[in-house]
């Protein structure tokens, strides 16, 4: 469970004196055909350092889910600068934001995205695997520890949506992300088991000393985060 990261890839290396995510100035706009310009997300700024838990908050259409695609590399902004895991995503073009995604960030969605024919196991050994670690015993044991030793062999459709959401935090948590990205991960669950998952993400997130950038629009949720990013109509409002 210990083995090393590949520090070698990429030019530029996070120091420990480094956030682990920085955003600044960040800005995504569109535009349609006939219509003015439109910003999504304006002046955006911001850090999250190692360790440190921050919720993303707003009402809908307020670009929190905007905000986690480009602070992820999974769009481009439009102007601005996001240091991610020490490397700046400017400029990069998709592949080389992919290599960077999957030695240092981890994703847990409301919807759970797991692959539907891959077991519980094989769906966790996944992002090991396209790392070139070896993967089995250290997915294994990342079941255990959310409680799903038992479900192993089992594939998501025969799996509750609780232990469909344990298997997505193993999943997650497997690879030993610098970040880990949440977006409103108890959205598909009754409230009773969104609770025992939330207490088993910040469980792993204490362990392992990962930052957490959490999506949510529950309140009660985003004040156990240590610090809240409040949105509005795409504009910085707090943090």
């Amino acid at each position: 469970m210990n083995t090393p990261k590949d520090s070698s890839w990429g030019e530029t290396q996070r120091t420990a004196s480094q956030p682990v995510l920085q955003v600044s100035a960040l800005r995504r706009t569109i535009q349609e055909a006939g219509q003015p310009p439109l910003d999504i997300l304006a002046d955006i700024s911001f850090s999250v350092n190692a360790g440190e838990s921050l919720a993303v908050t707003g009402r809908s259409g307020s670009g929190k889910s905007t905000l986690l695609g480009l602070m992820a590399g999974l769009d481009v902004a439009t102007a601005g600068r996001i240091t991610l895991a020490g490397h700046d995503l400017t400029g990069m073009d998709e592949e080389a934001r992919a290599r960077l995604r999957a030695r240092h960030v981890g994703f847990v969605f409301q919807s759970f995205q797991l692959l539907p024919n891959l077991t519980a196991l094989e769906n966790v050994m996944l992002p090991l695997e396209l790392l070139g670690r070896s993967a089995r015993g250290e997915a294994e044991a990342m079941l255990q520890r959310v409680g799903l030793e038992h479900r192993l062999s089992h594939y998501p459709s025969t799996l509750s949506g609780g232990e469909q959401q344990r298997v997505s935090l193993a999943r997650a948590f497997v690879v030993q992300p610098d970040i880990l990205f949440a977006d409103e991960p108890t959205g598909s669950l009754d409230s009773e088991t969104g609770a025992r998952v939330i207490d088993m993400l910040f469980a792993l997130q204490a362990e392992r000393h990962t930052t957490l950038v959490l999506v949510t629009h529950d309140l009660g949720l985003a004040r156990r985060c240590d610090r809240q990013l409040v949105l509005e109509a795409g504009r910085q409002v707090q943090g």
